[in-house]
């Protein structure tokens, strides 16, 4: 019962990490497109550079935070990884001396494993 809750809770982080990941990209995203937008409005309306200069300077901020933000989920995730060595149920244990584990040319899907 606790190894279920404990792989239940690792699950839950990971499936959380993965969404923050997914929505700071998509941020970053959105942001790009209203810069892209604001740059062909001024464009078709012919008004000068300096008029929405401002705004295009806290855009830049904003996106800049974003991906200073990505670096550190990035960074996060990459602990939170080694973390889970230290964790019973989570850590991987291996008994021999079979090779590599996984061997180098397998290829697995993302699973969790206790």
């Amino acid at each position: 019962m606790r190894k279920q809750h404990i792989e239940n809770a690792a699950f839950e982080i990971a499936t959380q990490v993965r969404t923050v990941e997914d929505t700071i990209d998509q941020a970053i995203s959105e942001i790009a497109e209203l810069q892209s937008r604001m740059i062909n409005v001024r464009s078709v309306s012919g008004i000068g550079v300096a008029t929405g200069q401002p705004a295009f300077e806290q855009l830049g901020a904003a996106i800049q935070s974003l991906i200073a933000a990505r670096g550190g989920i990035a960074n996060c995730h990459g602990a939170l990884v080694e973390a889970k060595q230290f964790v019973p149920g989570l850590r991987t244990v291996g008994f021999g001396d079979v090779g590599e584990c996984p061997p180098a040319e397998a290829k697995t899907a993302l699973r969790v494993v206790a």
